[in-house]
């Protein structure tokens, strides 16, 4: 049964980091940022919806659940907006990557505000984001990437960060099925009001069969598949084990930027994807991590690194 949770778990991050892949396309057909996530989220509720159904779940909710509901809804919809509005600003294999730094702020704040012990491997994972997001930033040697972007993927990363406090954190107890059709139901709403914020927001139908095509892709590789899939890797082998298979996001996010779009990737963009990544599997892997073991990663990867140039 180990190997069923190990590739559901691999699945499910490659699902999630399809993410540019459909968004990408509807933006080259005009389609603006609320739109493209109003009907992924839209899409994705109906798909919710109907497993509930089948499944026979109830979708009562009290007074106390709705305000958590509806925190974490503004919450993801804040994450989701100013992600997908980075997708303008830079190359989304970078944006993906950078937004991977969120189990990083979520020790931050858990340390900050929670009073959790701050090791040496969490000092050391901050130090390591930081250098990545610093050599992302360069891009390929010669221009700089948009300041703008890289806050927008910033705060989105802070977004999501404190909706996982919030959900760890929180009283509420019911299933991921039904707390993620909520979350995703308030999204849609949230989404609706922000696209009237402004002319230039309204929703847009996609324009083409090519962009039904993509939008239904977001609504259910990104959305549905990768939460079944994840839910069935964490049932499987564990949380932490289906954490660290979540490093394989942004590398899928980066492989579609370079394959797909046609997106650059140099050795120093090499550097700072590793280095985010290593980060992140010290957050996820904490003490089972050694300083012998950090120390030898990184300098084989830039020795390596440094023959290649």
């Amino acid at each position: 049964m180990r190997h069923k949770g190990v590739i559901c778990g691999i699945l499910a991050a490659v699902c999630y980091g399809t993410n540019p892949f459909g968004a990408l396309p509807l933006y080259e057909e005009g389609v603006n940022t609320s739109s493209v996530l109003f009907y992924r989220f839209s899409m994705a509720v109906v798909m919710l919806g109907v497993m509930l159904l089948v499944e026979r779940k109830s979708f009562r909710i009290n007074r106390q659940e709705l305000i958590v509901l509806g925190s974490l809804g503004l919450l993801f919809a804040a994450s989701c907006i100013t992600y997908y509005e980075s997708f303008l600003l830079m190359d989304a294999g970078i944006a993906s990557t950078i937004l991977f730094v969120y189990p990083v702020m979520v020790a931050g704040i858990m340390a900050l505000f929670f009073k959790e012990r701050i090791t040496f491997s969490t000092v050391t994972a901050i130090l390591l984001a930081l250098g990545g997001i610093g050599l992302l930033y360069q891009g390929d040697g010669e221009t700089s990437l948009s300041t703008m972007g890289i806050i927008l993927v910033i705060l989105s990363a802070l977004c999501y960060a404190i909706y996982i406090v919030v959900v760890n954190q929180s009283s509420i107890r019911m299933s991921s099925l039904k707390l993620t059709f909520y979350v995703l139901f308030i999204c849609m709403f949230v989404l609706l009001a922000y696209s009237f914020t402004s002319s230039d927001l309204h929703l847009q139908l996609p324009p083409s069969p090519r962009a039904w095509f993509y939008a239904c892709w977001l609504g259910l590789v990104p959305t549905i598949l990768s939460l079944v899939l994840m839910t069935i890797a964490v049932h499987e082998v564990g949380a932490t084990p289906t954490a660290i298979m979540g490093a394989l996001e942004p590398l899928t996010a980066v492989a579609i930027g370079v394959l797909v779009f046609g997106e650059a990737l140099t050795v120093q963009l090499v550097i700072g994807i590793v280095l985010i990544l290593s980060a992140v599997l010290l957050i996820v892997l904490g003490k089972n991590f050694h300083l012998r073991t950090i120390t030898h990663t990184i300098s084989t990867i830039v020795r390596k690194t440094w023959r290649w140039k």
